[in-house]
């Protein structure tokens, strides 16, 4: 028989069994050295637009602790940049500040949907705080009790706001996409024959055709067009995929004339403009955004931006009768949902139902 001490272990001059063991203080310091990383790990894994969009919430948060004198208004800056990177800011902050955070936005007027986005913002940087050993088992779990609004929810707190001439929403976002009509996306497309024409005219055509993502866009190369297939080929970060669409007629067109002329050999695909319509550089999603709305402008359409266009293309696509399952796949979703309610809104409600025949014997 084997003896299975002596080969987990080694033998002592005395020939005691000696097991080995992780040595106490190396596991001490490597928990340590794990918990400084947490935020940046977590942080490592989000894309660009998240980050920004956590920033702006935990700004908010930190301007929310200096109204209520949780902290000196004169810190409020200093621990708005500290929130997102660095556990210890984290310190002292309980259910009750989670909640009044949440109340705070409803009197001042804030959108539901916004207030249930910072406050999973806010818990989701309690449990990296927790995770980092700064605030408590049982303050994190009456912090994850402090809940948002569902839909049923959201609209009678409305209701409720609007009596007492509360705002129910504060900021420039619209409350709804805009769906441009057949002249509008017509009158969008055609842009004047010159280098920075022949580039808007690309930009709206990828937006209106195909219903990319800014970032999507924005993340374009010349080598994403295949003009001998007439395709393009893209990254879909949302559905970590790689995608190969079909280019319309339109935005085939555009693709070529913008290819002959005024891409690059190599990188971006969009080149960014300045005032006297020359290209130079790259567009960032910033830019993107700018310009959609400069276009907006000039047929009439006020505060258009590349969501509206992807919007159009949705509500343009169910109306033709798209396929939903298509459509989906089409438009980077992980699931129906989203292509269901263009589906849906595209159509009367009963237009699909069909009854029985009644049966001529029944009385």
């Amino acid at each position: 028989m084997v003896d299975i001490s002596k080969e987990n272990g080694t033998s002592s001059p005395s020939g005691r069994i000696v097991r080995p063991r992780i040595d106490p203080s190396v596991a001490a310091s490597a928990n340590v050295a794990a918990l400084a990383t947490t935020f940046a790990e977590y942080r490592g894994r989000i894309d660009g637009d998240t980050l920004r969009r956590q920033e702006a919430d935990l700004a908010l948060f930190a301007f929310f602790l200096g109204s209520i004198k949780a902290i000196p208004e004169a810190e409020v800056a200093a621990l708005g940049a500290r929130l997102p990177t660095q556990a210890d800011a984290w310190e002292h902050v309980t259910h009750g500040l989670v909640s009044g955070f949440v109340q705070w936005q409803l009197q001042q007027g804030y959108a539901i949907g916004s207030i249930n986005v910072r406050l999973a913002t806010v818990r989701r940087y309690c449990l990296l705080a927790y995770e980092a050993g700064v605030i408590p088992a049982d303050d994190l779990a009456l912090i994850r009790t402090v809940r948002g609004y569902s839909g049923r929810q959201a609209r009678a707190m409305d209701t409720q706001r609007r009596r007492t001439a509360t705002p129910t929403r504060v900021g420039s976002k619209k409350a709804q996409a805009i769906v441009l009509t057949t002249p509008q996306v017509q009158a969008l497309k055609e842009q004047p024959a010159t280098p920075q024409g022949r580039r808007d005219a690309l930009l709206v055509g990828l937006l209106l055709d195909l219903g990319l993502r800014v970032g999507e866009l924005a993340a374009l190369t010349v080598a994403s067009i295949d003009l001998r297939d007439g395709t393009l080929t893209f990254y879909r970060e949302k559905v970590h995929t790689t995608q190969t669409h079909h280019l319309p007629t339109d935005s085939l067109a555009a693709a070529q004339a913008y290819l002959a002329n005024d891409a690059l050999a190599t990188g971006p695909l969009l080149r960014g403009s300045r005032k006297n319509g020359e290209l130079w550089g790259f567009m960032s999603t910033r830019a993107i955004r700018d310009r959609v709305a400069l276009l907006g402008e000039r047929i009439g359409v006020t505060g258009l931006a590349p969501h509206d266009l992807r919007h159009t293309w949705a509500t343009r696509a169910a109306r033709g009768k798209s396929d939903p399952f298509a459509l989906r796949d089409a438009g980077g979703w992980t699931s129906l949902m989203m292509p269901g309610r263009y589906v849906e809104s595209s159509q009367t409600a009963n237009e699909r139902i069909r009854l029985d025949e009644q049966d001529e014997n029944v009385v």
